[in-house]
């Protein structure tokens, strides 16, 4: 079963975004089961601007390829250098090393909460 963290806040599309700010965002952990051993990331470089439900970075994996839209609209703040030598930290720990980019954010997309997104993918809140 994967894990859905109480703190954070999720789209249908299976990303996260903390309350920081900036704000981390990253993929859930039924994302990462979901693509299998994750090979390379593409992130936005910092400066980029993002748009709520846009795609803005990509995810190779052993089965396939995700393109991701951002949760939130804003500025790209940092992007996570170590996943560009070593993308399994997205599998490893999708909640925590494995995060993807920070954003200042301007405006939210439409986000769940985890118990919401809970529901969505027949997980429990921890």
């Amino acid at each position: 079963m994967s894990t859905v963290k109480s703190d954070l806040r999720y789209t249908v599309d299976h990303d996260w975004v903390n309350s920081d700010s900036p704000a981390r965002v990253g993929i859930s952990d039924y994302a990462q089961n979901q693509l299998g051993e994750i090979v390379y990331a593409e992130l936005p470089e910092v400066g980029d601007e993002v748009t709520a439900g846009e795609e803005c970075a990509e995810l190779e994996s052993t089965k396939s390829v995700a393109e991701l839209q951002a949760p939130v609209t804003g500025t790209v703040a940092e992007v996570n250098e170590a996943l560009l030598d070593n993308p399994e930290l997205i599998n490893d720990d999708p909640y925590g090393e494995g995060w993807l980019y920070s954003v200042t954010v301007s405006a939210e997309g439409p986000l769940k909460t985890a118990e919401e997104y809970a529901e969505v993918v027949g997980s429990t809140v921890e």
